[in-house]
């Protein structure tokens, strides 16, 4: 895998500025580019694109291979002529022409944290909206409307995108009917396996047949917004490789219950005869946690997996691989063995390890596609057996400093922490924290003054007489970050303004509205963060198009 020495920014696009009261892959997108670009970096990390459910996770999509509807750029579709102006949020007014530009965008309209239950209940009917009209503009009843092109451009869309685009909008349109009749019924939370006609959830294929004879329209107004989805970002990923930045995308290793995936592929996972799971993913306890973690997850069931070498899961990469430039697959050491919990239990502690597939799933892989470019999420409890999958296949891991700082542990053992940049080599990525951390600025808020004196006498190289303040901390935990060794180096841009505990985006085993709703201003598009970052990168040897010339 080439991993040229490069630099970037964590920033999902959902927070992204902008005035539809979430980031989208519009204009504020493309200006994000323009500021990668300016401050000469190379590499963009995003979370996982899929469509959100359960408490707005992107980790709990209902589908691993279908785009979230809430991205799509309604000022986009204005421009295409399927949405009225007066139909949407007001517009932004243009973008600067440069990052050192003043911002021009309507800040009255842009909001600092998603609220997620009203964007649902107004963006969704407004894509729907969108959509009809634009499949009305394919039909042969109307001709005078055809775009011929465009028509050509949604059926090879569909075609190229059938493995999985017919069991999504099959599912989403008996979802939506049957999520409302849940609510009205006060049963919030019945899925599929458990509220559905036994006919539909179990795929009967009477029951089938009849639902897409009665619902062709709602079936293909998801595959229309499906496609506005894919072409939108698309073509934001073109400009970007254009402008020589390369995309990191991200990927759970296990689904949701509550997708399309599961019930379109029951045979592949660990269910009974009702579809409930025989068991359940998750974490065992330990120093963060006495209970651990129960993530919930159905388990796949491998040995079915491999009777078709893992057809499912090659298909997920290779669309995965088309969206992105390099794919980070969340929890890897569940490849080598994984947290089994009974279905039922409260908590993960009843759980037990059970061998995943191991170098078997990735020779399959690597038969299928070749050498891919994948990123091994492999923090946590690693062990022999994990290091050995990463070492046979070459994947790089990840170090995150704020684990790097445990005075304790240096106070016994020295300073061998695995996670201090001086014990890396080059094969792997350095952050910061990531989207699972407190922001580092909040971690060092929180942090023992050992702590924070462990954290500066290692950043000032331990020179007598040196003392790092601590509002100066954040940055040289940046800088420390871009001159290790490690090939890349990703910053969430929280850090870069040294932002606290409130842009936070996620803590990990909790729900609420404040996870994955932080967004930044659109005066982040900073010209002198943009310098900082471009002379950073050029002293640490990160400035890889300049490299080149």
């Amino acid at each position: 895998m080439d991993m040229p020495r490069s630099s970037g920014i964590l920033l999902h696009p959902s927070s992204l500025p902008g005035s539809e009261g979430i980031g989208t892959l519009g204009k504020q997108a493309f200006r994000f580019i323009d500021w990668l670009e300016s401050a000469g970096q190379t590499l963009w990390q995003i979370l996982p694109l899929g469509p959100t459910g359960y408490g707005n996770s992107p980790y709990a999509s209902f589908s691993t291979f279908a785009g979230n509807p809430l991205l799509i750029d309604t000022e986009t579709l204005v421009r295409e002529g399927l949405l009225e102006q007066s139909e949407i949020r007001p517009a932004e007014k243009s973008a600067p022409a440069s990052a050192d530009e003043p911002v021009q965008s309507d800040e009255a309209a842009h909001t600092d944290r998603i609220d997620f239950g009203s964007l649902v209940k107004e963006k969704i009917p407004l894509l729907q909206k969108a959509a009809e009209r634009f499949l009305d503009s394919l039909a042969q009843n109307n001709p005078a409307k055809a775009d011929s092109r465009r028509a050509d451009s949604y059926a090879e869309f569909k075609k190229k995108h059938k493995f999985w685009l017919d069991d999504y909008a099959l599912f989403m349109s008996i979802k939506e009917l049957y999520d409302k009749k849940a609510q009205e019924e006060k049963l919030d939370g019945r899925l599929w396996n458990n509220y559905w006609p036994r006919s539909l959830a179990l795929r009967e294929e009477d029951g089938l047949a009849q639902w897409k004879r009665r619902n062709k329209k709602s079936i293909e107004i998801q595959k229309a917004v499906q496609f506005f989805f894919f072409e939108q970002w698309m073509r934001l990923k073109a400009y970007a490789n254009a402008k020589g930045i390369s995309i990191i995308g991200d990927i759970p290793i296990f689904v949701a219950l509550d997708s399309a995936d599961v019930w379109a592929h029951k045979n592949l996972f660990q269910l009974n005869a009702r579809a409930l799971p025989k068991a359940v993913a998750g974490v065992p306890p330990d120093y963060f946690s006495e209970t651990g973690q129960l993530w919930g997850n159905p388990l796949y069931d491998w040995k079915a997996m491999k009777k078709d070498d893992y057809a499912w899961w090659v298909q997920r990469i290779r669309h995965s691989l088309t969206l992105v430039d390099y794919v980070r697959i969340d929890h890897f050491r569940g490849f080598e063995a994984y947290w089994a919990v009974p279905f039922g239990e409260k908590t993960a502690v009843n759980g037990t390890w059970l061998a995943g597939p191991r170098s078997a799933f990735f020779s399959a892989i690597e038969k299928k596609l070749g050498k891919v470019n994948l990123i091994a999420e492999d923090l946590g409890v690693i062990t022999d057996g994990v290091r050995s999958l990463l070492n046979e296949f070459g994947f790089p891991g990840m170090k995150v400093l704020q684990f790097a700082f445990d005075a304790n542990e240096a106070g016994r053992a020295g300073c061998t922490n695995p996670f201090l940049p001086h014990m890396y080599d080059k094969h792997c990525i350095v952050y910061t924290g990531t989207h699972d951390n407190d922001t580092t600025q909040g971690w060092l808020n929180r942090a023992s003054e050992h702590e924070r004196a462990f954290v500066s006498g290692y950043l000032s190289r331990a020179v007598p007489g040196v003392q790092l303040k601590d509002e100066q901390l954040c940055s040289a935990l940046i800088s420390a970050a871009f001159f290790s060794v490690a090939a890349f180096a990703v910053i969430p841009m929280q850090d870069l303004f040294a932002l606290g505990s409130e842009a936070r985006m996620n803590m990990p085993s909790t729900s609420g509205e404040t996870n994955w709703a932080w967004r930044m201003n659109a005066d982040f598009f900073d010209g002198e963060k943009a310098r900082y970052l471009k002379h950073l990168s050029r002293l640490s040897g990160r400035n890889v198009k300049e490299k080149r010339n």
